[in-house]
């Protein structure tokens, strides 16, 4: 994606280009500026309340109508994220398929419960709690996951009574129109909103939306947080990851290295789940080394479009050329292949030796490498693991699931995945992170419900 600055005070032209390809141009826009966003903002306020008291049985057909719409344009939207963000086919189709399933999920939300009755401490009377929707929810949201991470968020503002207004990231512009298409033909006009731009749209939604999820990087997130717990709205950020992988000396080495390599090149390492280092404990080193050593260098890297590979192109030349910038001071273990064609490719690579003040140590990269780090024991390995400013995920690769429930507490993240990669999310169950990985209230399953509104209590004397 490119953008192209006009004069002072003018619009800003954004181009969205194939990374596998970057002569195809697949979509052209003019921001439409800060103005625009907050009429945006207030159409979708002047919709929500209808959408809320047309009933839980109204919101829930039209989300499952959506669910159904996007089902029928499966195909459709796989080849869309294909091209748009070089995702490859086989977890386009995935991503999509979750993004059904998301839609159906929070389709029956409407019918949950929104409080409880209680009894009242002396006398007659009746204390009741109660869960309201904040107005016009504001979505910042990245390319990578540009069908998945749009309506993890939608779908539950909009069954708790939300209209939603969505920022896509420039990159992802053609995806989150046509899903924002799909979804409006279900939907009541002004429900969902795409507004397509930069930083000053997105400003713009903060400035005007009455709760706001971003997702993205570590930087823009806390600008978002900053400028929205000055205007004392709710928010939720969803941001960078240096993941770890902990293998021990009884795990399945080949099959860990199976896994390890997939969460470090698969989708480039485009993921914030993705594996970033692997921490080898004790005895498990040198099978590790040589068995994850032959599984990066066996990835298939090349077209997105071919159902085979795993590994596309990177989102951008910068992003490719960044991920070259960090291989100095350090020792290759291993490289895969090098797409071929145009497009902005990086080998994967597995890297060893690496100095503790070293930037793949502390930030994160997002493309398809990642150290190798030898480890005393256990305890050697979670301290190792929670180094970092981030604690999104990490994996642990045992035989002994007791050894691994010892070591669990001790880590500093959302997440642990026992014997499976780090990437990979339940879409029914809490996602996020801890440190300077996230900031506020969860994502997904239940948790993204109470986000999306407020308590209240209410006394009823007779």
């Amino acid at each position: 994606m490119t953008t192209t600055p006009r004069t002072p005070g003018d619009a800003t032209s954004f181009v969205s280009r194939n990374p596998a390809d970057p002569s195809d141009v697949v979509a052209e826009f003019t921001a439409p500026g800060a103005f625009a966003t907050a009429d945006a903002t207030d159409r979708a306020r002047a919709a929500q309340t209808g959408w809320l008291h047309g009933g839980a049985a109204a919101r829930s057909v039209a989300l499952s109508a959506v669910a159904g719409a996007v089902e029928a344009a499966a195909e459709e939207l796989a080849d869309l994220a294909v091209r748009e963000v070089g995702k490859p086919i086989a977890e386009a189709r995935a991503e999509v398929a979750r993004t059904v399933a998301i839609w159906r999920y929070y389709s029956q939300a409407p019918y949950e419960p929104t409080g409880a009755v209680h009894e009242t401490a002396a006398g007659p009377g009746l204390l009741l709690t109660r869960r309201r929707p904040h107005g016009v929810a504001g979505l910042i949201t990245p390319w990578n996951f540009p069908f998945a991470i749009p309506s993890w968020k939608a779908a539950p503002a909009l069954a708790a009574g939300n209209t939603v207004v969505l920022k896509p990231a420039p990159e992802a512009t053609a995806c989150a129109r046509r899903l924002a298409e799909i979804a409006q033909g279900s939907l009541p006009s002004g429900v969902f909103t795409v507004v397509p731009g930069g930083p000053t749209e997105g400003g713009a939604l903060l400035s005007t939306a009455d709760v706001v999820s971003f997702t993205g990087s570590t930087a823009v997130g806390a600008a978002v947080v900053r400028a929205a717990t000055a205007r004392g709205i709710p928010v939720q950020a969803e941001m960078g990851g240096l993941n770890a992988a902990i293998v021990l000396p009884d795990a399945d080495i080949e099959r860990a290295a199976a896994h390890i390599a997939s969460a470090i090149a698969g989708y480039a390492g485009q993921k914030c789940t993705a594996t970033s280092r692997v921490i080898a404990v004790g005895a498990a080193l040198e099978p590790l080394r040589e068995a994850l050593a032959e599984a990066v260098r066996a990835l298939p890297v090349g077209d997105p479009a071919d159902p085979a590979t795993v590994c596309g192109p990177l989102i951008s030349a910068w992003a490719r050329d960044r991920v070259g910038a960090v291989q100095g001071d350090v020792s290759v273990l291993a490289t895969g292949a090098t797409g071929d064609g145009p497009g902005w490719y990086a080998a994967p690579t597995l890297v060893e030796k690496v100095p503790q003040s070293h930037r793949l140590l502390g930030e994160e990269v997002f493309g398809p490498i990642a150290a190798l780090l030898p480890a005393d024991d256990l305890a050697d390995a979670v301290r190792i693991s929670n180094s970092v400013p981030y604690g999104l995920v990490t994996s642990v690769h045992t035989a002994d699931l007791g050894t691994a429930l010892r070591g669990l507490d001790r880590l500093d993240t959302g997440m642990v995945r026992v014997n499976a990669p780090s990437t990979g999310v339940d879409f029914h169950l809490p996602f996020g992170g801890a440190k300077a990985s996230a900031h506020g209230p969860r994502e997904q399953g239940h948790a993204a419900m109470e986000f999306y509104t407020s308590s209240r209590t209410y006394t009823l004397a007779p």
